[in-house]
């Protein structure tokens, strides 16, 4: 059993799940100051590959990245790299898919934030830096954690935008997903069903930490708030 296609999905996840856990705070930090108008535009934008089938993704970021585009054209022409049917063209997919998920988690565990705490450190003479990692980061880990969590299980089992952009090669762009539909599809059931297997059990693990992590703490944002 060849091994490569989840080495291959879990580099994938992780490296994709690390760039989004920092864009997708920084945006719901951001974009939840904003105005009603904008915040809502902006959400419309951001959101939009949560609901756009990941084929439909992968179709645009080929009419994006592809070689004779203008980014996949610059790219080749200038650094000699191929943005699509490469091992790393999947990050790209994958971040556009699982943004959403975090951007979401994350702005609504913003907006939950008692802005009465942000208010004192400011009248203590705190920092906005010293308030956001220290004051506001700690109360919203929860919700941080939970998004990050449904990011990296969401990468870790993208098909459709992943299939588009970065095709199925054994040993250079295969990975979980795409290795148990091409081995349906030429009958071979048996091995199929034991990547299966495998990604059930990586979800599972993870999720069972994040249990563990959030019944480790269970009430460590009520004694902040009570201090």
């Amino acid at each position: 059993m060849d091994w490569y296609p989840l080495y291959n999905s879990l580099r994938i996840a992780a490296i994709s799940t690390a760039v989004i856990f920092f864009l997708g705070i920084a945006a719901a930090y951001y974009i939840a100051k904003l105005p009603r108008l904008i915040k809502g535009i902006l959400d419309v934008v951001l959101t939009l590959p949560l609901v756009l089938p990941p084929t439909v993704v992968g179709y645009l970021l080929l009419r994006v990245l592809g070689p004779k585009r203008i980014i996949g054209m610059w790219a080749l022409e200038t650094f000699g790299v191929k943005l699509v049917m490469t091992w790393w063209s999947a990050i790209f997919a994958t971040m556009v898919v699982i943004f959403p998920l975090m951007y979401r988690t994350v702005r609504s565990a913003f907006e939950s934030f008692d802005e009465t705490l942000s208010y004192a450190g400011q009248t203590l003479g705190l920092s906005n830096t010293y308030i956001f990692w220290r004051i506001r980061m700690p109360c919203c880990r929860q919700g941080i954690l939970a998004g990050t969590v449904l990011a990296f299980a969401r990468a870790l089992g993208e098909y459709g935008a992943t299939s588009m952009i970065a095709g199925y090669t054994p040993g250079k762009t295969a990975t979980i997903s795409t290795t148990v539909y091409q081995l349906w599809r030429t009958g071979d059931d048996a091995l199929a069903f034991r990547w299966v297997l495998v990604n059930v059990a990586i979800s599972a693990v993870v999720l069972l930490a994040v249990n563990l992590l959030e019944r480790k703490h269970p009430d460590g944002g009520k004694r902040r708030r009570r201090a």
